[in-house]
């Protein structure tokens, strides 16, 4: 996987679906999402399938089968711009494999926001040399509820990405191409040489974190990564410790605090893209 262009930008008038990969969508939230959305001029659209919740396994937004053709229709629709997930929770790992990989390739590019289980359609998207957006989801808290994200999506979305502040975990300087997500839900495959690894997670407890680390340690996930940064880890406990010490030993520069994953506030980062890592000043952005 080489770096890819930026995520294409958004224009009022947009047509936008959003799709349900994951977990089942309270109605709620969902509105207001969608209203959100109108408000910054898109036209929103839900596929099919969105509301849907499996009849036998309720930890899903339907079948595996209706929530693959949802995102496979919703990405090659030519009238919609963006591809946007409604919430995570469960469920992309089983639809993913179920999605015609080939088909999507040969569509034009759409912009791409999700974050959590949609990790592996990060990965996945990502390649195929298409830039993702890793941000809040529409019939979520952290859209419908945090005015500051919800902004630093719009702003994301319209504008492109920013320079992005953290703290020295381990000194030094990287560029190479962002990839990651939500720790939890990494592994299937390693980075491409020089990368740049954005890591965060949510809920796990420490035990479970180095758990998580070492798994993808001792399977050469982390071995031509070139950098790390690091985002939020709520209810994580002190898994500042943990990290410094599973990563820290990999002599590779480490920013962390930067303030994405599950975190109040949370920003929406590029992935797919070249960045730019120097943690001796505490920055990471897109490299020119």
């Amino acid at each position: 996987m080489t770096a890819g262009p930026l995520p294409g930008l958004l224009r009022a008038g947009d047509g936008v679906t959003v799709v349900s990969p994951a977990g089942p969508v309270p109605a709620g939230p969902l509105r207001a999402g969608l209203d959100l959305l109108a408000g910054w001029g898109l036209r929103a659209r839900l596929a099919p399938h969105a509301g849907d919740t499996h009849p036998d396994l309720p930890y899903l937004a339907g079948s595996d089968a209706d929530r693959a053709r949802d995102f496979q229709d919703a990405w090659c629709d030519p009238g919609a711009a963006a591809v946007l997930c409604a919430r995570g929770g469960y469920g992309s790992a089983r639809m993913v494999d179920l999605v015609d990989w080939e088909r999507i390739a040969a569509a034009p590019r759409k912009v791409f926001v999700g974050s959590s289980d949609t990790t592996v359609l990060h990965e996945r998207l990502g390649r195929l040399g298409v830039p993702t957006w890793f941000g809040p989801m529409v019939a979520t808290s952290a859209f419908v509820d945090d005015a500051t994200a919800r902004e630093r999506l719009r702003t994301a979305l319209f504008h492109g990405p920013t320079t992005l502040r953290g703290r020295t975990v381990a000194p030094g300087r990287a560029r190479g191409t962002a990839v990651g997500g939500t720790v939890s839900l990494l592994g299937e495959h390693p980075p491409p040489d020089g990368a740049i690894a954005w890591l965060e997670d949510v809920g796990e407890a420490p035990y479970r974190l180095d758990r998580l680390l070492t798994g993808l340690l001792r399977s050469g996930w982390f071995d031509r990564v070139a950098g790390i940064v690091l985002g939020s880890w709520t209810d994580c406990g002190d898994a500042e410790v943990v990290l410094r010490e599973r990563l820290g030993p990999l002599g590779v520069p480490v920013l962390g605090s930067v303030g994405f994953g599950h975190c109040p506030g949370q920003h929406t980062v590029p992935l797919g893209v070249g960045v730019d890592l120097d943690a001796d000043a505490g920055l990471v952005g897109v490299a020119p």
